[in-house]
Formats: C-alpha cells, structure tokens, sequence
C-alpha cells in the first residue's frame, strides 16, 4: 500500500489516501503557459500569453508571497486549471532588482560577518553586505528570498 495526501488545488483542502501499489492515478488536467508579466492595474496584475499575446487580469490573491519579485516584462511559468483559474505562479530562480532604500554604513562594521537591511525597487527587504549601496543591483533567490551577489 501506498499511503499518501493530496491537496485539491482549487479548494486547498487536504485528503489522505491509501493506494494499493500498483494503483495508476490520472493526471490533473493543468496548463502550464509562459507568461509576462505586463503592469499592475489597481488589484489586478496584467499578464500576457506569449504565444497568443493574449492579456490576462490575475488577481493580488492568486499571486501570493510572488508580488515582491514581479517586475515589468519578466517572464514566469503559469499553471492555469482547465477552467482557466490561476493555480500558481513559478518564478525563475533568481532575479535582478535595484536597491532603493539601504542602511548607511557603519565604520567598523565591515568585519562581522553580518549584513545591512536594504529595500528593492518592488519593496522586498533583504539582508545585504555592508559594501553595497543604494542604487546598485543585485541578484535575489526567489525561493527564499536571500541576496546572491552583486549584479
């Protein structure tokens, strides 16, 4: 037997269940579409198909925690249900953001192995080194949200 959850993507509702082992489970009818990210129009994020050019109005909602990594024109993987419905959003695994707010620097302060708090043009905050500065760009993992390096 196999024993397991699964999560309805619609409802988010968790059901475990237990599988004989040679048990075959069909495949969810998912699309996943690459999609650019446009502009943000009030609540609503403006994406766009890249094969058909297509626009599409996603809810804040839908997006969740991606928000602070969107930027004009980049391009993310979609996952839509059959009926059309966001499922989910996949970032790429790094991106390139400029720093707009940072704590200045402190004499001394260079040799522990810490960092400063800093903003990004969409408003993420990051721990950063000391050495940089507003105005520079960095590279940003979005699977959790630490500063690679200088970009």
């Amino acid at each position: 037997f196999v024993r397991t959850k699964l999560k309805n993507l619609e409802t988010g509702q968790v059901l475990e269940q237990t599988f004989r082992s040679g048990a075959k489970v069909g495949r969810p009818d998912l699309e996943q579409k690459n999609m650019q990210y446009l502009y943000q129009e009030g609540d609503q994020f403006v994406f766009m198909d890249n094969q058909s050019y297509e626009q599409i109005p996603i809810d804040i909602e839908d997006i969740g925690d991606a928000i602070v990594y969107l930027k004009e024109g980049m391009d993310i993987e979609m996952l839509l249900s059959e009926k059309g419905e966001v499922m989910g959003i996949d970032l790429p695994t790094t991106v390139i953001q400029e720093i707009t707010e940072a704590e200045p620097n402190v004499k001394g302060n260079t040799a522990s192995g810490s960092g400063k708090k800093a903003v990004t043009e969409t408003g993420l905050a990051v721990i950063v080194p000391f050495f940089v500065e507003v105005g520079d760009k960095i590279k940003i993992d979005t699977r959790n949200g630490n500063y690679i390096e200088r970009a």
